[in-house]
């Protein structure tokens, strides 16, 4: 099927793969796994049967959908929640979430599926979405074959041995723990470069393991002489007077030094998008490009703008002036379409450095010679902290281009008076984290559970990775977590004996939000909005504020909304503290009302975004979540006529121009 020789582990996932036994296939970063799957595809597609692709994010799944739609046609299509394209096709693409429900909803739909392949699998332990995954899992369909791919993890042979016993079974293990392409580690400290862990420790380190002292910054950026900056962009903090023990790492000197090596392209990840811009800029006045590469990418750039019809988006002239200097970046608060322009940009080759966050990391096809690690320490629900292995790796298996690179390069800045030297030499000696169940039944899973289980949910609980995993006591617990769960949801009377209420039947379309959604839909406030208070509401619903962000006053009208609908939250919280249930169903956030006032209203996109309130991609994020939201309300069995059809225009004003998804995936093809 490939025109190369497969590699070792390819070839006994292959093999597997040809006998019909599911697979889980455990591999670095960067070292083939996507041409296993596409094995699995062809076998299902040439024994006319149906294979599912799934993915942990609808950038991904885009991805995967562009390139295979480029080999199958329309015999592929996908399925994301924002973009439904071609739903019968014998090939489908799919975020683990929509396949989920889907098997929830409809659980003989998939009949046909020969394969289904878990792209990235390893995010079961995934804080906020591993339980889809693990439910996903559960509820795959006998007849169908697994193939998981996951990053290196230590307890892969675990993780198929649950799938044989939940599945009943063979599931063959393939692992592969060398790269094709090797990686080859440096390190930036107090402003020298060290090759090896044993020189960083003895200058860098002082022979310690941790250096003392007052250290206020780990890096120093360039600023401006005389009150300017040297680049475009944000202002960071200014410079304070003091003057640290040691010397501060500069990143100017840092990737001077990768260019000096040969080792662009180079990614360079970041932790914050504040910090991607500024380091962005900073390298946009280093002249890192020749004249000609810049002509050529400026011209690029400009089709590329065309085609997906953003040339004039503030965001756009602000990007252009990077890539003339062989720069970008790339972050989640970016218009969707400008960050594809900014992969293709990359994969062309012209581009010479990227800074963006790790998302970047996460599936997208696009190696670099080299990368560098800004930071070791990334905040996790509380204070920073030195990153895990396996997200350290997820990062640097960036590097290295195979078939065209020796090695791949990865730099560490490290600062010794915040990362202990034993914790830098963990992320390259150590090994990745074992994979753990993050099992969290929703209300809505629940009672979808509920129509298929009957009163007893214990038959389905112990069939999960958690119940697989956990010591016995840490499964009681849970178990009575999902009990306490379907008590509230028989108190309110969302179930009444063996059967759903209306109730219960509308909260079915909502993961996360059924049962505020459901109260009101019950007590008929959703029938009684106009147009646009509706979309504030659901908008409210899906949005969640980042931390640190100012609040908003919100005008009288809407702060009425707001205050009615946070007095029927406080009854749900009131019942869910008392039956001891967390965490407690999210807080509905108004914030961006008044930018969905003015899309609904007809406004172009330029006039809605405010910055200092949310990104552009954020918005563009939060509103089409709000489009899926509505496209649940429009087809809401229990839903009124009159309900549907505000659901309907609504869905109309919404989801058009920037936000309408399945264009924008349309134009990319």
């Amino acid at each position: 099927m490939h025109p190369f020789k497969y590699d070792r582990f390819q070839e006994e996932a292959i093999s597997a793969i040809r006998q019909g036994l599911s697979a889980f296939v455990s591999a670095p970063t960067g070292a083939g796994k996507t041409v296993i799957a596409e094995v699995a595809v062809e076998e299902a597609l040439r024994e006319k049967g149906m294979a599912i692709y799934t993915a942990p994010i609808k950038a991904l799944s885009n991805q995967k959908y562009r390139d295979f739609h480029a080999r199958y046609g329309d015999r592929v299509g996908i399925l994301t929640g924002d973009v439904t394209l071609n739903p019968e096709a014998p090939f489908l693409i799919m975020t683990t979430e929509i396949y989920r429900n889907s098997l929830l909803e409809e659980r003989g739909r998939f009949g046909r599926c020969r394969w289904i392949i878990f792209d990235e699998v390893h995010y079961l332990d995934d804080p906020e979405r591993g339980t889809v995954w693990e439910e996903a899992l559960l509820l795959t369909p006998r007849e169908t074959e697994i193939l998981a791919l996951s990053a290196t993890i230590p307890n892969a042979k675990q993780l198929a041995a649950w799938i044989e016993k939940i599945h009943e079974r063979p599931v063959r293990v393939i692992e592969e723990s060398v790269r094709p392409v090797p990686l080859r580690f440096s390190f930036q400290c107090q402003d020298e470069w060290y090759r090896d862990l044993a020189s960083l420790k003895t200058s860098g380190y002082s022979g310690r393991e941790r250096l003392t002292g007052f250290q206020r910054s780990p890096f120093r950026t360039r600023r401006a002489r005389g009150g300017r900056r040297f680049f475009k962009g944000r202002a960071g903090p200014a410079l304070s007077s003091w003057e640290p023990k040691g010397r501060a790492n500069r990143a100017d000197h840092l990737i001077r030094k990768v260019q000096g090596s040969g080792g662009f392209p180079c990614l360079w990840f970041a932790f914050s998008r504040r910090r991607v811009e500024e380091l962005a800029w900073e390298f946009a006045g280093l002249n890192l490009t020749d004249p000609e590469t810049g002509r050529l990418l400026d011209e690029r750039f400009e089709a590329l703008v065309q085609k997906y019809q953003i040339p004039h988006e503030p965001s756009v002239g602000q990007m252009r002036e990077l890539v003339r200097q062989g720069v970008a970046f790339h972050h989640a608060g970016l218009l969707p379409t400008l960050k594809e322009v900014v992969e293709i940009l990359f994969a062309s080759r012209l581009l010479q450095v990227i800074v963006t966050t790790e998302t970047f990391a996460l599936g997208v096809n696009m190696p670099a010679r080299s990368v560098v690690l800004d930071s070791l320490l990334k905040r996790a629900d509380g204070p920073r902290k030195v990153m895990r292995v396996r997200e350290f790796f997820q990062m640097a298996g960036r590097a290295g281009r195979r078939g065209m690179d020796e090695a791949g390069f990865v730099t560490l800045r490290v600062n010794p008076w915040e990362a202990p030297f034993p914790e830098v030499a963990k992320l390259i000696q150590g090994k990745p984290e074992e994979v753990i169940s993050r099992f969290s039944l929703t209300y809505a899973t629940i009672l979808s559970l509920h129509r298929s289980y009957g009163k007893s949910l214990l038959p389905f609980y112990q069939k999960t990775l958690h119940a697989f995993q956990a010591p016995s006591f840490h499964q009681r617990q849970a178990f009575e977590l999902i009990e306490r769960r379907r008590e509230l949801l028989t108190r309110w009377r969302y179930l009444e004996g063996e059967r759903l209420t209306p109730k219960g039947e509308f909260a079915l379309q909502f993961y996360g939000t059924e049962l505020i959604l459901s109260e009101l839909f019950e007590k008929g406030l959703l029938a009684s909005l106009d147009l646009t208070d509706l979309s504030l509401l659901l908008l409210a619903m899906a949005y969640e504020p980042r931390r640190g962000l100012a609040p908003v006053r919100l005008p009288r009208r809407i702060r009425g909304l707001a205050e009615e609908v946070e007095s029927y939250l406080e009854r749900i919280h009131h019942e869910e503290r008392k039956l001891r249930i967390s965490p407690l169903t999210k807080r509905p956030a108004f914030q961006l009302s008044f930018a969905m006032e003015k899309w609904v209203a007809g406004a172009g996109f330029e006039k809605t975004v405010d910055p200092s309130q949310c990104a552009e991609g954020e918005l563009i994020r939060y509103f089409r979540m709000t489009v899926q939201l509505a496209r649940s309300l429009a087809y809401a069995k229990a839903a009124s006529p009159a309900l549907k059809e505000r659901a309907k225009e609504l869905l109309r004003r919404i989801n058009r121009d920037e936000v309408d998804a399945e264009a924008e995936l349309r134009r990319s093809l």
